[in-house]
């Protein structure tokens, strides 16, 4: 605000009245005062005011990728449930990957003075929320790190689930293991193509780059790598999937082909256990991701200022199929993983 009424030529108080809408304030400052703000980027920070009162709304926000897909609903409905139990409404935003509805969003929910954030980043640089954080708006990060802050992070074990998962592949004698990944520049598949290189590297296995598909969003377009790759005059005889949608469409490509190839694939998917042939899937409960990372976001909130933690849910190799049995309810699907 200082930097405001000096630009504008006029008071603090001026600048004051002016965002708060305060009548009778002279037309010829109200224009200089807005020229300003749009200028310096200015907004005004309620919940720094609300803190300073010694007040809450009671209220938190969750920014996720898409409250459609299962992964980040069954997240949305955990951290509800600690939040009732904290006294708290919820307030669910969805992303979709947009880095500029990133911001737009969280700073809106910054707005509505929340008391805390809950975010899965679209990846981008998050150091516009610094200010925020320091005044007092705690900020929780799930499933991806922040890029530009040091804050709160609950993770799934990526690197060794993948691991576990190309080892299972391995020790089955498969040396020619197709890879199909989501977009490099998604947190969680550059942390599981570096669990598959770590798996390649403790068993000698020799990296060949072109058994891997990068960019597949959809099922059908993993179908379509498989197929490609299955064309070719030295085919793979497994594949590993970056995440469960990609799992689905390599499946019905086997599947329709009658291909006795191995599938192992990251996130486990709830009808699983029904598929027609034998995988591997990462399982983990995505819940405890919503639950672990409520719980910190609640011990911000009630004044807890100790450094930053990290906190990783493990993974486990289950196998699925006709046959198998399930061991715990399924996660859901989640695409864009």
């Amino acid at each position: 605000m200082k930097d405001v009424a000096e630009l504008a030529g006029v008071s603090i108080k001026t600048v004051s009245r002016v965002v708060n809408h305060a009548p009778n304030v002279a037309p010829d400052f109200v224009e200089p005062v807005l020229a300003a703000i749009t200028q310096l980027g200015f907004r005004p920070n309620d919940i720094a005011r609300t803190l300073r009162n010694g007040n809450t709304t009671s209220t938190i926000g969750l920014v996720i990728e898409d409250l459609a897909n299962p992964f980040y609903s069954t997240i949305a409905s955990a951290v509800a449930k600690v939040a009732r139990r904290h006294n708290s409404s919820l307030i669910t935003e969805s992303i979709e990957e947009d880095p500029s509805r990133e911001r737009e969003l969280i700073l809106g929910l910054c707005q509505r003075r929340v008391d805390g954030l809950l975010i899965v980043s679209a990846g981008s640089d998050l150091a516009f929320l610094r200010n925020e954080i320091e005044m007092g708006t705690p900020a929780v990060f799930i499933d991806r790190p922040p890029l530009g802050l040091l804050a709160d992070t609950v993770l799934i074990d990526n690197i060794g689930g993948a691991k576990a998962g190309f080892d299972r592949l391995l020790e089955a004698g498969h040396r020619r293991i197709g890879i199909l990944l989501d977009s490099p520049s998604i947190y969680t598949m550059r942390e599981r193509m570096a669990g598959v290189q770590a798996s390649m590297a403790a068993s000698g296995a020799v990296f060949d780059d072109g058994l891997v598909r990068n960019g597949i969003h959809e099922p059908a377009a993993a179908a379509q790598a498989v197929a490609d790759m299955l064309e070719t005059t030295s085919p793979p005889t497994a594949f590993f999937c970056g995440n469960n949608r990609i799992t689905l469409g390599a499946l019905a490509e086997l599947w329709r082909r009658k291909s006795d190839a191995d599938l192992a694939g990251f996130d486990d998917f709830e009808t699983s256990d029904l598929m027609p042939r034998r995988l591997f899937v990462v399982g983990y409960d995505n819940r405890q991701l919503g639950q672990k990372a409520a719980e910190l976001l609640f011990k911000r909130i009630k004044g807890d200022r100790s450094w930053p933690v990290k906190e990783t849910i493990p993974t486990r190799i289950v196998e699925r199929g006709v046959l198998s049995i399930p061991t715990q309810p399924s996660t859901g699907e989640r695409p864009r993983r």
